[in-house]
């Protein structure tokens, strides 16, 4: 019955847990209770997934999101607020911080308010750029809704994004997406962090609705360069979302009728898109975790001297090798899918690739699965090591948009041969040569000494006394 029990103990543990693979501690920032009522399929849908939600006004003045230098939530969605500021306990270092300590952000923005100084401030050290006016909705008059916004054109209607054949890709689909009143934003370039998830219509453009102008001659961005959504993955991993749209997250829109220009009716797809969203900024899909990393000499010979100083020889992970040595190298990798952890699949357009590098890559080898368990995927490669000793290093480092990095490193000392390693003269053919001239100059000395000494000279037969 221990068993049983123990059994019973770690099911629920996990349900209390809940899908996201780093907490299910979630904060809401939002003013009003009447604001929150507006999202109540959007809070139903978290909590069903495990969520425990807690709401706070950004004028709680005993907000804190960190503790004793620890996280006090997980997860942190901010709807943009009525006022001017987000308070105290929301300034942008703090939600640095709040990133830096692996917590994850969903930023809803809204063309109806304002956006507050400390949201412009805080894209902007991401190198996100939103509207100098900060009142700026994005227009399209050839992908708008006509039956909510026929007169302004501000409800744009886009096609889910689709999945890149090269990429992972979570947030596809085949609905449409209905967005009211949407804010631009204008990714930089120079960060290696940020990737659009929706993209605006080339036919879009964003502009100021107080200007109340027929023609726009400097619009701050348009088409294509227009991010209705977009993220940031820090180095850390941790995630930040820039929703453009908090509108599309209303009960209003999640189930709406829309129709196109062109006529044709359909529901929107806000609800799975909003799923979609908050999973991957929550860590529950695209999390790749690193378990075992071994190397080890590829075949080991007790016999063998090359192998005798390997540090403990026959175990994983020496700390030192000797040149030309063969050697075996693997990682373990998992990928979290929203409930359990499971083998991490690389698609075949992409590779996994094993670096081993001094000051740069002497190797950089493919690393291919060689054996799959039900929640891992183990890839190896094995490699002769270079004739260069030296302090070496294995390293992985995989990253990927809206993928988890992996960046793995283990050093290791190469050393050159001992004087007893080198292999003797009579096993290189090329030295025979030398010694049989060294055995025959040794064999004509014996042979000479033998004779000289064995041919003694004849002498003449002694004569007689003289006689006086």
């Amino acid at each position: 019955m221990r068993w049983l029990l123990s059994l019973l103990l770690i099911s629920v543990s996990s349900l209390v847990h809940g899908l996201s693979s780093s907490g299910n501690r979630l904060l809401v920032v939002i003013e009003g209770e009447a604001e929150r009522e507006k999202y109540s399929q959007f809070w139903s849908d978290l909590t069903g997934r495990g969520f425990s939600i807690s709401f706070e006004s950004p004028k709680n003045e005993k907000l804190a999101l960190l503790k004793h230098d620890e996280l006090a939530f997980d997860h942190l969605i901010l709807l943009p607020p009525k006022s001017k500021g987000l308070g105290p306990a929301l300034t942008p270092k703090l939600l640095l911080d709040f990133v830096n300590k692996n917590g994850n952000i969903l930023l809803a923005l809204s063309g109806d308010s304002p956006t507050p100084i400390t949201i412009s401030s805080l894209l902007l050290e991401l190198d996100i750029q939103l509207p100098p006016d900060r009142t700026s909705l994005v227009i399209d008059h050839f992908n708008y809704d006509t039956i909510s916004a026929s007169d302004k054109h501000d409800v744009l209607l886009l096609a889910q994004p689709s999945s890149p054949s090269d990429l992972r890709h979570f947030f596809s689909g085949d609905g449409t997406i209905a967005f009211p009143r949407a804010v631009a934003q204008e990714l930089g370039n120079s960060s290696p962090l940020l990737a659009p998830i929706l993209r605006a219509h080339d036919t879009a453009y964003s502009y100021n609705p107080k200007e109340e102008a027929d023609t726009v001659e400097d619009p701050f961005v348009t088409g294509s360069q227009i991010a209705l959504v977009s993220s940031m993955q820090a180095r850390n991993s941790a995630r930040f979302t820039i929703l453009g749209s908090v509108e599309a997250l209303e009960n209003a829109w999640f189930d709406a009728s829309v129709q196109s220009v062109q006529g044709s009716k359909s529901k929107t797809a806000n609800r799975e898109f909003a799923r979609q969203l908050t999973e991957w900024t929550f860590m529950e899909t695209g999390v790749i975790e690193v378990g075992r990393v071994e190397h080890h000499l590829s075949s080991i010979e007790q016999e063998s001297s090359g192998n005798d100083s390997v540090s403990e020889l026959g175990y994983l992970n020496p700390r030192i090798y000797r040149v030309k040595n063969d050697v075996t190298f693997t990682v373990e990798l998992s990928e979290y899918t929203h409930t359990h952890w499971s083998p991490l699949t690389i698609p075949a357009s992409d590779a996994l690739q094993l670096e081993f590098s001094m000051l740069s890559p002497f190797h950089r080898l493919a690393l291919t699965p060689v054996q799959v368990t039900p929640n891992s995927t183990l890839y190896s490669t094995t490699f002769t090591l270079p004739d260069q000793h030296g302090i070496f290093a294995f390293k992985v480092n995989y990253k990927r948009p809206f993928m988890t990095n992996v960046d793995v490193k283990r050093e290791v000392t190469v050393r050159h041969f001992a004087h007893d390693e080198w292999p003797r003269s009579w096993m290189i053919s090329g030295g025979w040569v030398w010694i049989a001239g060294i055995w025959v100059t040794i064999a004509g000395w014996v042979a000479f000494v033998a004779i000289w000494l064995w041919s003694e000279p004849a002498y003449a037969a002694a004569r007689g006394k003289k006689i006086q």
